[in-house]
């Protein structure tokens, strides 16, 4: 029994960190209907932004605001400089070139900073506090989920109860009525990118520090464990992309307490398959409400 709570609460600490990013690939689908193959090493690049200004000031805080304003910062230049150009005609369009973005990035990041593991610090304890004698989560543990609620509710805010958010989401639907109606449809584009890439950075800087450092791959496999849970919830659902996360996150850590990390890869996938079959638009989706 101790063992099941503590992979539980270690599932929950996990998944809150694919949440996030999951979060953050809902929200650039929302707001330009794209999936973003090249979130992972833009969020990367941004926590090399974190790195080098900790490095120079000492300050992890001062570093976690710059990979945010990185964050933002990248997001606004890919949708300006590159993805904006590329044409929808094929939606193989945008991920050849996401693709290339990542090979791009990460040669850069490679360069500039080595392909060796850096270390990347937290600024809580990560020792588990023992309640009768089970660890269960740490400081930096509640510290990841309270990054992560606060997230989410600034996301709904945004899109429930603002006038940017409708508009950003109208642009993404149906981009020639908005422009009709005065919508600057560039614009919101734009500002979907930057908040994506923010969101991502912000799931680089909870998740990088609990693996082996950073490293211009540091995100590869957070990607794609983090897609998976926002296909299961649902590209187009917040919470789906919440509860996905954390369905994976501890699926993940039952499967390899109990049976293996080498067995937690199939199982991510056997559950993506599931959800694929019985419901492609994922366990949050939107249903149709009438059929003309």
């Amino acid at each position: 029994m101790d063992r099941f709570v503590f992979l539980t609460f270690d599932g929950l600490s996990n998944g809150a960190v694919y949440a996030a990013f999951a979060l953050a690939l809902v929200l650039i689908w929302r707001a330009a209907r794209v999936v973003n193959f090249a979130q992972g090493a833009m969020a990367v690049a941004a926590a090399y932004a974190a790195y080098s200004v900790t490095q120079a000031t000492g300050s992890y805080w001062i570093g976690f605001a710059a990979a945010l304003g990185t964050g933002l910062m990248i997001g606004a230049l890919v949708e300006r400089a590159v993805m904006r150009f590329v044409g929808h005609a094929n939606p193989l369009n945008e991920v050849i070139v996401a693709l290339g973005l990542v090979l791009f990035i990460q040669a850069v990041l490679g360069m500039l900073y080595g392909n060796e593991f850096l270390p990347s610090h937290t600024p809580f304890s990560r020792n588990a506090i023992e309640v009768g004698g089970v660890p269960l989560l740490s400081r930096y543990d509640l510290f990841v989920f309270g990054a992560v609620a606060a997230l989410v509710l600034l996301l709904a805010l945004l899109f429930t109860k603002t006038s940017t958010g409708l508009r950003m989401r109208a642009a993404a639907f149906a981009p020639e009525v908005s422009r009709l109606l005065g919508v600057n449809v560039g614009g919101m584009l734009t500002l979907g990118w930057a908040l994506a890439s923010a969101v991502g950075a912000l799931a680089a800087m909870l998740v990088i520090p609990t693996e082996l450092g950073l490293n211009p791959h540091a995100m590869d496999l957070v990607f794609v464990t983090s897609f998976t849970a926002a296909v299961i919830g649902g590209l187009d659902s917040p919470p789906g992309a919440v509860t996905g996360g954390m369905a994976v996150g501890l699926i993940l850590s039952y499967v390899s307490g109990y049976l293996g990390s080498s067995v937690t890869p199939i199982a991510v996938l056997a559950l993506l398959l599931i959800v694929l079959l019985v419901r492609p638009g994922g366990l949050f989706s939107a249903t149709v409400a009438r059929q003309a």
